[in-house]
């Protein structure tokens, strides 16, 4: 049995180590096809954690930015009272329609889904309390306006999280993304974690 799960995982880093050479340098959302990624344990960037960094009250309106399949937005939702909600935006439609499925097998109703691109948001200014996306910027090929578009949608005092991590092939470092943050008008307030994966939070002032 231990040779047989040794084989799994060796076959399993093989893979992933395939697909980061492949797209390392080229920026790009992970197809419906592979969604299987987006559902294994992910031991840095827990839920817990997103979970801390968000401080929720539970009646706000919240965004996630790359769902993928439901990973942290079935959660997130979850910890949202009577009033709240979790609007998730994907380019991909399939994703959305996979995420959408889940909720409603689990009975959750208030999450929103809204096929779009990061770099313009389809949503008025000013719009939520939150907003939030986990190894997603990295896949987006133009970062800083998608961040100045996350900025813009949120609420003066509105609370930006972004969470990054090992294995992903599109990993943004932290000192990266500090300065794309502030240069699109966001101010830093808090990171846990470290060099192989954090949440990092930013706020709008």
């Amino acid at each position: 049995m231990v040779l047989v799960v040794a084989a799994v995982l060796a076959a399993l880093t093989l893979v992933m180590a395939y697909r980061i050479r492949r797209m390392r340098d080229d920026p790009s959302a992970l197809p419906y096809e592979q969604r299987l990624w987006t559902e294994f344990p992910r031991p840095i960037v827990t839920r817990a954690r997103l979970r801390e960094m968000l401080m929720l009250e539970g009646n706000e309106r919240v965004l996630e930015v790359g769902p993928g399949t439901g990973y942290y937005a079935l959660h997130v939702a979850d910890w949202l009272w009577s009033g709240g909600t979790l609007q998730i935006l994907d380019i991909q439609e399939q994703m959305l329609e996979h995420t959408m499925r889940r909720a409603r097998e689990i009975g959750v109703e208030n999450i929103i889904p809204t096929q779009g691109d990061a770099r313009e948001l389809p949503y008025q200014d000013n719009a939520f309390d939150a907003a939030y996306l986990v190894a997603t910027l990295g896949e987006v090929p133009e970062q800083q306006r998608a961040l100045e578009e996350l900025r813009r949608v949120l609420k003066p005092g509105g609370q930006l999280v972004v969470g990054e991590g090992q294995p992903d092939p599109h990993m943004v470092g932290f000192q990266t993304l500090q300065g794309l943050a502030e240069a699109a008008g966001l101010d830093f307030e808090q990171r846990i974690g470290g060099p192989l994966g954090y949440f990092a939070r930013f706020k709008v002032s």
